[in-house]
């Protein structure tokens, strides 16, 4: 089996690079971490790779915006060469922060030439930084990083991850469209049905949403944070699988180019 080659951009200020690389590493691919700098130096450095992923931290300690000033970067300086990169079938991961950058710079969700953003990701309702375990359902099967995944149980961190789409009717068509594809949806307690649970407000309880193609996922939860047993808050008290559930994001990325 082929290992594809993932291309792991950090930037100043980003702190899960380091675990995003080892869950790739784990999923049988070639992460290799680059400062973005690296690629601003070289903007044809990604044609050697087949996943681009944009993890979680606070790329330039979120001024102004999480994730605005690397989201900036990229709009400015390489949007063509993204574009390209999404154009050749490639796929495209952001997650947590990377998430935020990945709305801000158009890469997921196209900006309307009149209107302008179709979403952003604001503060939480709490108005606090919040980081929890939280149930999330899979909706639709367009997401390629998604597939066969129906609830998984993930961390989140973070304090601007409130989804909120332009208007009623921007996200009536991304729901159409099966884009919103990760939704927060709580636990069951007993015989009581599932309650929201829903760490910062998020419209419609997105937790996660892929662009038209299913080749690009933004994601606010941590898949990297549970890639083993261990990492579970319960993993003492519930018969768990031999790896974490978060693993096979990084898996689905990986099989997607193995041949």
């Amino acid at each position: 089996m082929s290992q594809p080659r993932i291309l792991i951009l950090r930037a100043p200020g980003t702190n899960c690079d380091a675990e995003t690389a080892f869950a790739f590493q784990r999923a049988g691919g070639r992460p290799d971490v680059v400062h973005v700098r690296r690629l601003l130096e070289n903007p044809t450095l990604p044609r050697g790779y087949q996943v681009l992923c944009l993890p979680g931290g606070f790329s330039y300690g979120d001024d102004i915006a999480a994730g605005r000033i690397l989201a900036g970067q990229i709009r400015h300086h390489l949007a063509d060469v993204l574009r390209q990169f999404q154009a050749d079938g490639k796929l495209i991961l952001g997650i947590c922060n990377g998430f935020q950058v990945l709305i801000r710079s158009g890469l997921l969700l196209p900006d309307h030439p009149q209107a302008g953003p179709a979403a952003t990701l604001t503060w939480n309702d709490s108005g606090r930084f919040e980081a929890r375990w939280v149930e999330l359902v899979v909706r639709g099967s367009r997401c390629v990083m998604l597939q066969g995944i129906e609830r998984i149980y993930l961390p989140v961190a973070h304090a601007e991850g409130k989804f909120v789409p332009r208007d009623e009717d921007t996200f009536e068509h991304l729901d159409r469209q099966q884009q919103l594809v990760l939704r927060y949806v709580g636990r069951e307690a007993g015989p009581s049905p599932v309650y929201p649970d829903n760490p910062n407000g998020s419209v419609g309880h997105v937790a996660g949403v892929c662009d038209e193609s299913g080749r690009v996922l933004g994601l606010m939860p941590h898949p990297e944070r549970y890639i083993d047993p261990t990492h579970h808050p319960r993993w003492t008290r519930e018969g768990l699988a031999e790896t974490g559930a978060g693993l096979r994001i990084f898996q689905n990325a990986v099989r997607y180019f193995a041949a």
